[in-house]
């Protein structure tokens, strides 16, 4: 189903090129209801009881700002009322209603903050969002053929990723769970792994910096961990040097460092950082 939102917007730049964002979101909603009632239906041809709900059947309650609504409050009666009766509850994603009982939709990444902001409002301990990946990994693996998938990365450390251009989870929804505690597990829709583990984890040990990956958003590229030191600013001053790879705009805090590179050296630029730092 993932490109009928591109199906979606092409039905509507046909009719104009400056939509109303209310009626945008009026027809991302159709999208979600689609998927939930086929698979609904996938499980009653299983003979397992379930139902479809959308965001009116649940009162999922957002502000009105149509395209990147936030979640205001989701009422939970008929969610335990459904599961009550040994049913699988399958809601869609991505959207909510607003206080005039318009559709509103939350914006990128907008199902992985649906699924959060339900297991807050259920009071879970923790949330698994499957996706195309096994997990969370030390770069892009379509960059960086040795990335490596993490088992575990605290939501401060995720949240930086999210920010700066990896799109394996949405901020919000890593927000979300940091302020509810609730675990975040991804991986993957297509394997058995066990997936990358987001929590409370801090990931230090014997005082010596940790570097948890790297990633890239237009020209910058960023390295991610905690407490990093200057010895290792100077490890990547030095290996990008090495690489006669130039860089500007350096920034330097004890999360991050990030530097500005030409758009074609971003990518070898990626895998010189990772390498420094993963490579066996």
């Amino acid at each position: 189903m993932g490109k009928h939102t591109d199906e979606l917007v092409s039905l509507a730049s046909e009719i104009s090129q400056n939509v109303p964002k209310r009626e945008m979101d009026m027809l991302f909603a159709v999208g979600e209801q689609i998927t939930v009632a086929l698979m609904a239906m996938a499980f009653d041809k299983l003979n397992i009881p379930a139902i479809s709900l959308n965001a009116f059947q649940v009162r999922m309650l957002t502000n009105s700002n149509y395209g990147d609504a936030e979640i205001l409050k989701i009422e939970t009666d008929r969610i335990k009322k459904e599961l009550a009766e040994n049913k699988i509850v399958i809601i869609t994603g991505f959207q909510g209603v607003d206080e005039y009982n318009n559709y509103t939709t939350l914006g990128r990444g907008g199902s992985d903050t649906t699924a959060v902001a339900l297991a807050a409002a259920l009071n879970a301990d923790s949330c698994e969002i499957y996706t195309d990946v096994e997990g969370v990994y030390t770069a892009d693996p379509r960059i960086v053929d040795n990335a490596i998938k993490l088992d575990k990365i605290s939501y401060d450390e995720m949240l930086e990723f999210s920010n700066l251009g990896a799109g394996v989870l949405h901020n919000k929804s890593v927000r979300i769970a940091k302020e509810n505690n609730i675990k975040l597990i991804v991986r993957s829709s297509m394997s058995k792994a066990e997936g990358t583990t987001v929590s409370n984890f801090y990931n230090k040990c014997c005082n010596l910096p940790k570097i948890t990956g790297v990633t890239a958003n237009g020209n910058i590229v960023s390295i991610i961990g905690i407490d990093i030191d200057e010895a290792t600013k100077d490890k990547v001053i030095e290996g990008l040097n090495k690489n006669n790879l130039k860089f500007n705009n350096l920034r330097f805090t004890n999360m991050q460092i990030s530097v500005t590179v030409s758009e074609n050296d971003v990518n070898a630029c990626v895998r010189c950082i990772h390498d420094l730092f993963f490579k066996k």
